[in-house]
């Protein structure tokens, strides 16, 4: 198996499948938690290769926008097994990708394997400062839900379904997951990245209310 074409080709079926995606998972997204994740694994001893395909499917086919939990792993599997990578190699990134996604506050998600920790750890950090609180509102608009309602409150829900079904306001989705996540991280390195990014959001959460209460 040649693995830099792999990767090179696994970069441009990902780039041209994602590019100009608006919700906030497109291909720049993509970019970023790959160098994040490159970053983690070298730091945490992982190999790298696998970190790289994993963190550049983790969102090829997202349940978010298939309605379907098994579409990724489907996807990754097909392209991989295409361009006859080993097939150690596809189970494994395919796990990563089953793996990877925050499924509801009662939801444990652990992954099994150093390099799908690492890359959650970065999908992760990329949900979480100002980077993840501009992703928050454009999945929000692309979903046309309120910024805030006073009146909803937000739920830690218990099931993948309960989280899959809500619909409430994107600042709310701050306390239903985002918030959440400082505390959910893998490796030394993701958690330490987290605590900066996650003191921002909370510091960006109180510049809101403040506005919106017309106190600042």
């Amino acid at each position: 198996m040649d693995r830099p074409a792999v990767i090179q080709q696994t970069h441009d079926h990902v780039r041209l499948a994602l590019e100009g995606e608006g919700t906030g998972h497109d291909w720049w997204h993509i970019e970023r938690v790959r160098a994040l994740a490159l970053r983690i694994g070298a730091e945490e001893g992982a190999d790298l290769f696998i970190v790289e395909l994993g963190a550049l499917l983790h969102d090829i086919a997202d349940w978010k926008f298939h309605d379907d939990e098994h579409a990724g792993p489907r996807a990754t599997r097909e392209w991989l097994s295409s361009l006859n990578a080993d097939q150690a190699v596809v189970d494994h990134v395919c796990d990563i990708v089953r793996g990877i996604s925050f499924k509801g506050a009662g939801v444990a998600t652990n992954m099994e394997t150093l390099e799908g920790r690492v890359v959650q750890d970065a999908d992760r950090l990329d949900a979480l400062g100002a980077i993840g609180i501009a992703r928050a509102f454009a999945y929000g608009g692309s979903k046309n839900r309120p910024l805030h309602d006073p009146d909803v409150v937000p739920t830690l829900h218990a099931t993948f379904d309960a989280y899959r079904r809500d619909q409430g306001t994107t600042i709310n989705h701050f306390y239903e997951k985002l918030l959440l996540l400082k505390d959910r991280m893998n490796t030394r390195v993701g958690k330490r990245l987290a605590e900066e990014r996650h003191r921002y959001m909370e510091e960006y959460l109180e510049r809101f209310f403040r506005e919106w209460k017309g106190v600042e």
